[in-house]
């Protein structure tokens, strides 16, 4: 699984940051075609304490190909599972309702679990699911670093410091809940990307039965400044974007989508 110290010390902020002039040179982040996208819709979901910053590499690379990128609204993703489960509903059906379509959810570690919780259940609005170094297998199998981390963040909720984990994220019925759901076949087409380097995440927890597994070479910090990550989302967007602008596409009767 993890080499102790290596493998924290792999996953630094500064270490990913250095990959980002590599993405911006690369070839797959220059060639952008702005009708690629065709309007299609999708909501970025970050992992844990990271912020939409983690992923505005990925918002800049979509708004040049003609996607329509925005927020899921979690914050920093440390708060009740169930609680930001809600809120990307929320982001989700605004989307779905303003893009009039079905839309991908993005999401990077746990963004991705609750992007693929999303999905289950309302694959209706979900044309596609991108999910990047996500441990769909078994949530709490993190780092022993991170789940410390967690576990102090249950300790301040529990002594009244809103919007945090608690406890029954970790072993109560929130989390018997979310993990049963997670479980759940897909009904939308689904990527996940994972990496043998990343140091948080082990990469055989990425490996979801009901999703195309793609293997990488970046850190788990690091992967949202992949270019490979990139090469491989390029043409299953497109393709994504083509069937959602067909004038069968997520259309309820008079082609107005259907957010109920």
């Amino acid at each position: 699984m993890f080499d102790g110290v290596r493998s924290a010390a792999r996953e630094s902020a500064f270490r990913a940051l250095v990959d980002v002039p590599r993405l911006m040179r690369h070839p797959v982040w220059r060639n952008a075609d702005p009708a690629e996208g065709g309007g299609l819709g999708v909501v970025l979901v970050p992992g844990f304490g990271a912020g939409d910053i983690s992923l505005a590499p990925a918002s800049w690379w979509l708004r040049a190909r003609g996607y329509v990128p925005v927020s899921a609204k979690v914050g920093f993703t440390v708060g009740c599972t169930t609680d930001l489960l809600e809120r990307l509903m929320a982001s989700l059906v605004r989307h779905a309702e303003r893009t009039r379509a079905p839309v991908v959810l993005l999401g990077q570690s746990r963004g991705g679990g609750l992007a693929r919780l999303a999905a289950a259940r309302r694959p209706d609005l979900v044309r596609g699911l991108v999910m990047m170094s996500s441990p769909v297998l078994d949530p709490l199998g993190a780092h022993p670093n991170v789940m410390r981390i967690a576990r102090f963040l249950t300790r301040l909720s529990a002594a009244g410091l809103p919007g945090l984990l608690n406890a029954d994220c970790i072993t109560g019925p929130c989390y018997q809940d979310n993990i049963a759901s997670m479980t759940q076949p897909l009904r939308v087409p689904a990527i996940s990307f994972f990496s043998r380097a990343d140091g948080i995440v082990p990469w055989e927890l990425c490996q979801d039965p009901y999703a195309e597994c793609v293997e990488v070479g970046s850190t788990h910090t690091g992967m949202a400044f992949d270019p490979r990550v990139y090469e491989v989302l390029g043409p299953t967007l497109a393709q994504w974007a083509r069937v959602t602008s067909s004038p069968r596409a997520g259309t309820a009767g008079d082609g107005v989508l259907s957010v109920r």
